[in-house]
C-alpha cells in the first residue's frame, strides 16, 4: 500500500510538471539552493574550526564555504542559473566523454577502438542535450518525465 501511494504521488506531481514545467525547475533551484547553502554553512563552520590546525585548509574551507554560499542564494533566488549550472555540468561530463574517446580510437587496436567511438558518441549526445538542458522549459519538462517514469516503475516494481 505505501508503495502504491508513492507511485501515485511520483505520477501525480510529474503530471503536473509537466504541465507546469517552470514549477519543477523552481522546486528543484530551490532544493538544491538550500542543499548547497548548508554546505556553504558546513564548510564556513569548519573553515573556522580549521584555522588553529592548518591555516591553508582553513581559509580554503571558508572560500569554498562563500561560494556555495553565493550559489546556494543564487540557486534559490534565480532558478535560471541553476537550468545553465546544469547544462554546464552537462557540457562538461560530455567533453570528459569525448577526449578519452579520441585517445582510445588514436592509440587502440582492435576491438576496444569500438569503446573510444561509443565514448565519441556519448560525447556529442552529451554536448547536443546540454544546450537543450540549459532552457529552463526544456529542464522542466525532464524533470517531469523522471517523475513520470519513476512513478509508472514504482507501479510496476514486484513487491520483495
Amino acid at each position: 500500500m505505501k508503495k502504491l501511494g508513492h507511485a501515485l504521488v511520483f505520477i501525480i506531481l510529474g503530471l503536473i510538471v509537466l504541465a507546469f514545467p517552470l514549477l519543477g525547475v523552481i522546486t528543484a533551484s530551490a532544493l538544491s539552493g538550500f542543499a548547497v547553502l548548508a554546505l556553504g554553512i558546513g564548510l564556513l563552520i569548519a573553515g573556522i574550526g580549521e584555522m588553529d590546525e592548518s591555516k591553508t585548509v582553513g581559509i580554503l574551507d571558508l572560500i569554498l564555504g562563500f561560494l556555495a554560499l553565493i550559489l546556494g542564494l543564487g540557486f534559490i533566488f534565480n532558478p535560471a542559473l541553476f537550468s545553465w549550472v546544469v547544462g554546464f555540468l552537462v557540457l562538461i561530463a560530455g567533453l570528459c566523454l569525448i577526449i578519452p574517446g579520441i585517445v582510445i580510437v588514436i592509440t587502440k587496436k582492435g576491438d576496444i577502438r569500438w569503446l573510444g567511438v561509443a565514448a565519441l558518441v556519448l560525447g556529442i549526445l552529451y554536448l547536443i542535450f546540454g544546450l537543450y538542458v540549459s532552457n529552463p522549459v526544456i529542464l522542466g519538462v525532464l524533470i517531469g518525465l523522471w517523475l513520470l517514469i519513476n512513478g509508472v516503475m514504482l507501479l510496476l516494481k514486484k513487491t520483495e
